[in-house]
């Protein structure tokens, strides 16, 4: 099923809200007050608003099996609550949320009670609550609709644009939005009192004996700047290419290009999954090799199963099927290359990165900005020429005559002779 812009943004919003709401209750059994624990300042939790849209758009093809999609919802879930909880902890120096306390956690961001928590919400959402929501959106004249999602979205952007400036500590910027923004979080607190209220009431009266828990913060921890990301990036994307050529020679026999992009050996998808992964591990470099392995395997394989079902959303291809490995999940990810994954995450944290940090000072050392501004709009260039030449490749196979002039320019240079040439394992869908 193909979710419109308004179906997706109510899904959003709707989540985003309820979760709000759930979030104010459990903050009100554990502290006696409300506290905001959202990144917004309005009523809503971003974050289960954008994980109940990933859900929808990559486990949609799951909701017929339980199994796979309680799974895949855990899976997916945990992955974006992990990657959202070091991201905050760079922006602002401190934990958002912190399980170090409870039992079976992950580097206090994660832990599998919650995880499975995630895992049987995800079902819920996917399996019926899509249903309703979109349901009762439907219900509404066409008109009135659109106007909610579109003032829902006005409200979402200034919302989030002015928290993430006060994150960064950038109130200066735009001094009339953070003012729009702390009104917003005034009211949002009136209403949360009157909520919080109305809960600790109902509480008061049945549980008198509920405990109250803190929360705690963490110290300081480093960041990456943008230049040394991109530099992983572009070495990433390039040490996945080579990995995956000479792979392919030794199980297959044969040489095969792996590269993403029409110019050059690179693999978009581990370029970007080494960036991910220094960026998000850097702190644990000096933690021992189960621990760096585990998270690799996780992360790596929710990675790859996003990385799977956007491609063939956007491309209408399949760029890699392992229907035929034993322990696949739709064909997309597999037990064994997961472990590979945790395996690639051990060596580059603890064996090839430090190298590659040194290497990357000595080249910023010693060009500047000039090298890597070149090859940044190289590589921009090369990545916009190639999804051109994909979305070409693809509606020429259904036999659309090029109108524009960008079409005929991929037609031209990048016929179907060589884009099978260059992508030799892409599978129309």
């Amino acid at each position: 099923m193909n979710y419109t812009f308004y179906e997706l943004a109510m899904l959003f919003f709707t989540y985003s809200f309820f979760a709000w709401l759930a979030e104010t209750a459990v903050a009100t059994v554990k502290v006696r007050n409300f506290r905001n624990r959202g990144f917004a300042s309005g009523p809503f939790c971003f974050l289960y608003g954008f994980t109940g849209v990933i859900l929808t758009i990559f486990l949609q093809e799951l909701k017929g099996d339980v199994l796979f999609l309680f799974l895949g919802s855990m899976a997916v879930a945990t992955a974006v609550e992990w990657f959202a909880g070091k991201i905050l902890e760079r922006m602002k120096q401190k934990k958002w949320w912190d399980y170090s306390d409870k039992r079976w956690n992950f580097d206090g961001y994660i832990c599998l009670q919650y995880s499975a928590l995630w895992g049987l919400l995800g079902f819920l959402a996917v399996r019926y609550g899509n249903g309703i929501i979109l349901g009762v959106y439907h219900s509404l004249p066409d008109i009135v609709g659109k106007a909610v999602i579109w003032g829902l979205t006005a409200v979402g952007v200034a919302d989030f644009m002015g928290s993430l400036l006060f994150i960064c500590h950038m109130e200066e910027k735009l001094p009339r939005l953070l003012g729009w923004n702390h009104k917003l979080q005034r009211w949002t607190f009136r209403f949360a009192t009157k909520v919080s209220g109305h809960i600790e009431k109902r509480i008061g009266r049945s549980y008198p004996a509920v405990l109250w828990e803190k929360e705690e913060t963490v110290k300081d921890q480093e960041r990456c700047g943008f230049a040394q990301v991109f530099w992983l990036f572009l070495i990433g994307a390039l040490a996945g290419d080579i990995v995956e050529t000479i792979f392919c020679r030794v199980t297959s026999g044969i040489w095969m290009s792996r590269s993403s992009l029409v110019w050059g050996p690179f693999s978009v998808v581990w370029g970007l999954a080494i960036a991910l992964v220094t960026v998000l591990l850097y702190k644990d470099r000096d933690k021992q090799e189960h621990h760096i392995f585990w998270v690799g395997a996780f992360l790596g394989g929710a990675y790859e199963y996003i990385c799977s079902v956007f491609t063939e959303i956007l491309f209408g291809k399949v760029f890699w099927d392992y229907s035929a490995m034993p322990f696949n999940l739709g064909g997309r990810i597999n037990l064994l290359y997961c472990f590979f994954w945790g395996i690639a995450a051990v060596v580059w944290i603890k064996g090839i990165y430090p190298k590659a940090e040194r290497l990357i000072d000595i080249i910023l050392k010693k060009t500047g900005w000039v090298l890597t501004g070149i090859l940044l709009v190289f590589m921009a260039f090369n990545i916009f020429v190639s999804v051109l030449a994909l979305v070409r490749y693809d509606t020429r196979a259904d036999g659309k005559a090029a109108v524009y002039r960008w079409e005929q320019a991929m037609d031209e240079h990048f016929d179907d002779v060589k884009m099978e040439r260059i992508y030799p394992n892409a599978i129309r869908q």
